[in-house]
């Protein structure tokens, strides 16, 4: 703590969790951090980051530690969560957990941290990695409201609005009930896409319509770009997009609400990622939709 303030933990440098980091450390924090595949975060120790050797190096030098991890079996084994060290490690630690996950963990997670004598604030984001580069995720905070007040002006340079949502898990039902919208948007518009195609439609001109019309966002002229050029490199996975629907479907069930067109979308990215799509982005549920069916011979 050379300049007084103590450096935070950032444990998950993947696709999302890489860009994010990279702001915090821009923005002045000393990052102490760890990912689970070696070589991750070169460009995190030109801005001062130090790559520490396990989680529990993480926790041992900072007081605050953010998780950014793909799952919860993932965290789990990051937390050592079900061992004599997940205390050790959780002990006056505030975890602050910024992935998906479903209601149900986070809220078994909170309890396990607070048997610990740790805290714990769940903070999804929504966005993806372009807006995870740019800063501009939005974030959605959820625990002890002193714990979120002191988490809500450390991620100044990754989003760029953070609302608290009240008691965990309301943070992640918000943020399903912002995927359900963003999976059955995206794939409404790879359909259209797909329509517009099949009928011998200009496509570049399509994106053109689209976006000066009343329907544009970020979202539809970034993903509608994409499909235009045929761009699949990822910016949110179908394997990610269609574990998020499968959260959200669990927790429709769960609450006896119907999810029609999410479960229509569930089975079209469940089709992308069986034809081995899994790690292209989302907008390749495109050609699942085409498989549905394909145009004829010549």
């Amino acid at each position: 703590m050379e300049d007084g303030i103590a450096p935070l933990g950032f444990i998950g440098l993947g696709v999302m969790g890489e860009p994010m980091a990279l702001n915090l450390a821009r923005g002045g924090r000393r990052l102490l951090v760890w990912n689970r595949s070696p070589g991750k975060g070169e460009a995190l120790l030109a801005h001062g980051a130090q790559r520490l050797v396990s989680p529990a190096a993480v926790f041992a030098g900072a007081p605050i530690v953010i998780t950014m991890l793909a799952s919860e079996a993932a965290l789990d084994e990051a937390l050592q969560r079900g061992t004599p060290a997940f205390a050790a490690m959780l002990r006056g630690r505030l975890l602050v957990n910024m992935a998906t996950t479903s209601p149900g963990y986070s809220q078994g997670l909170q309890a396990d941290v607070q048997a610990a004598g740790g805290r714990f604030v769940e903070a999804p984001v929504s966005g993806s990695r372009k807006p995870a580069e740019a800063g501009q995720l939005v974030g959605m905070l959820a625990g002890d409201a002193q714990d979120v007040a002191q988490v809500q002006p450390l991620l100044a340079p990754v989003c760029k609005q953070v609302f608290a949502c009240g008691a965990v898990p309301s943070a992640l039902l918000m943020k399903l009930s912002v995927n359900l919208f963003l999976i059955t948007m995206v794939t409404g518009l790879c359909e259209s896409f797909h329509f517009a195609q099949r009928q011998g439609l200009d496509t570049e001109l399509l994106r053109q319509v689209l976006d000066a019309g009343p329907m544009a966002s970020m979202v539809s002229q970034m993903k509608l770009a994409k499909l235009v050029a045929q761009d699949f490199s990822v910016q949110a996975s179908v394997r990610d997009v269609l574990m998020n629907s499968q959260l959200v479907a669990a927790q429709a069930r769960a609450a006896q609400l119907p999810s029609p067109l999410l479960d229509q979308a569930h089975a079209l990215f469940q089709q992308a990622f069986d034809q081995g799509q899994g790690a292209l982005d989302m907008v390749a549920v495109v050609q699942a939709i085409a498989a549905l069916n394909p145009p004829p011979r010549a």
